[in-house]
This record gives structure tokens, C-alpha cells and sequence, in this order.
């Protein structure tokens, strides 16, 4: 089912009937772990803030339980009759929100496929995504800047859990809102259609350093392609310290 699908929609409280409640959470665990292996995203639905249709809270359970799938692995957590017909959906979304920032920043990565240098990869994208989480999670840098048309790399890269933010940069709206949805992945339009790559990247630098998610000094990581505005082309790894050199050879 995994190998066929584009998504896997983890839906407990169906699961549990097929299933049964004892074996339900372990096979959660292991479904978000084989989705991340064969590197498709996942979400985990039903009941995750259920007594917030009536309560302004969650209770201590719901909260376990959503922080627990933070830190298995899923790309998504959904609500469902809590925002629909609850009477509280704008608190429910800022309580599942706070949760799952406070999960994530108190997870430490165990490095996932990076850990492993033996591993062989079949794509180029795939390649160069791993090495640049390998060097995020190894080197110190802040963020890291995926151009990318097709949005395959943003997805190689959200597979390795890390606390290092990425940039989905692509002139492709279909692509930026499938990015939407990849763990620890931010799309951002981009702009500029050129096929000149300092260009791009100097864009790219701008954007991030006008809104404040990069700041002077700081380190950051751009995969790219040496075509670019073309699918499927990323074979390029680039480490940037933002500094007077690095500003004065983008222009910004």
C-alpha cells in the first residue's frame, strides 16, 4: 500500500476497529516508519484533540499523543470534527501548533539515513540532500535553501529528522503547496526565472535575510541544479557564511 500510494493518512480510529486498540499505537509507529523509509509523507488523523469540540484545553493524554507522533516520525497531525464542529477551532489549531513546536524542539535527531555512510543511493537529488543533512546535523548551520522546481529534493531533505529549517524555493505553485506539507519544510515563491544560479541564490539570500529566518553571520546550506527551473536536476551543495564577502558577491 506504501509503495503505491502518494500519502499515508494514518486513520486511528479506523485502524483500531480493523486492528484493535492493544495493537493500534505500535503498528502507528511502524506505518510512519516504513512511509519515511520509502520516502513518502505521512499524517496522523482521528481524535488528536477530541475533547477540545467542547473544552477550551486538551487533556494531558491528547498531548502525549500528539507529541508522540511528532517524534515518530509523521509529517502531519489533522483535525477533524475539532475544527469542524467544535465549538473552539482557532484555540484547538494554536494548542496543536504549540504542541508539536515543543516536540520538535525536544527532539533530538538520531540522524536517520545520514547516520549510515554506507548507504547507496540511486538519484543524484537523493545524494546531495543527504549530504547536506549530514552537514547540517554535523556543522553548525542555521538553515538550509532548497531551489527546486519540482519540489524532490525539499522531500529527500524532510526525511532526516533535524532541527534545521529548509527553504523550499520554487517558481511551481503546485509544487510549493505539495511542499506545504513535508516535515520541516517552508516553500517560498520564488521569483526570478533565470537559468544564471548566483542570481537565484542571490534571491533566495535576499528573501530569507529580509524577513529575518537568516541573519549576518549566520551559515547557511543551497542545493540546486546546474539548469535551473528544471525538474529533477539538483547536483550542486553549496555552504554559505553570510558575510561582507559572501553579501558583496550576491549584491545584497
Amino acid at each position: 500500500l506504501i509503495d503505491a500510494a502518494d500519502v499515508i493518512m494514518v486513520a486511528r480510529g479506523d485502524l483500531a476497529v480493523e486492528v484493535g486498540y492493544a495493537e493500534m499505537t505500535s503498528l502507528q509507529k511502524s506505518i510512519i516508519r516504513l512511509a519515511r523509509a520509502r520516502n513518502k509523507f505521512s499524517i496522523t488523523a482521528t481524535q488528536m484533540m477530541e475533547s477540545m469540540i467542547h473544552s477550551a484545553s486538551p487533556t494531558r493524554a491528547e498531548v502525549s499523543d500528539v507529541a508522540n507522533a511528532v517524534i515518530d516520525g509523521t509529517d502531519a497531525v489533522m483535525l477533524s470534527a475539532e475544527t469542524a464542529v467544535g465549538k473552539h477551532p482557532v484555540l484547538v489549531v494554536e494548542a496543536i501548533n504549540r504542541i508539536c513546536l515543543g516536540a520538535e524542539r525536544h527532539f533530538e535527531s538520531e540522524g536517520g539515513a545520514c547516520s549510515d555512510l554506507n548507504v547507496r543511493f540511486e538519484r543524484i537529488d537523493q545524494a546531495i540532500a543527504m549530504a547536506a543533512m549530514f552537514m547540517a546535523t554535523n556543522v553548525s548551520v542555521q538553515a538550509i535553501i532548497a531551489l527546486t522546481e519540482s519540489g524532490s529534493t525539499a522531500q529527500w531533505l524532510s526525511r532526516v529528522q533535524s532541527s534545521v529549517p529548509i527553504f523550499a524555493f520554487s517558481t511551481n505553485k503546485k509544487s510549493r503547496r505539495r511542499m506545504a506539507m513535508f516535515r520541516d519544510v517552508f516553500p517560498v515563491k520564488q521569483d526570478l526565472r533565470s537559468e544564471d544560479a548566483d542570481a537565484v541564490v542571490a534571491e533566495a539570500l535576499s528573501t530569507l535575510l529580509s524577513h529575518g529566518a537568516v541573519k549576518n553571520g549566520e551559515r547557511v546550506l543551497v542545493t540546486m541544479g546546474d539548469r535551473m527551473c528544471r525538474s529533477g536536476g539538483t547536483n550542486t551543495l553549496r555552504f554559505l557564511r553570510l558575510d561582507k564577502e559572501t553579501r558583496e558577491r550576491y549584491g545584497i
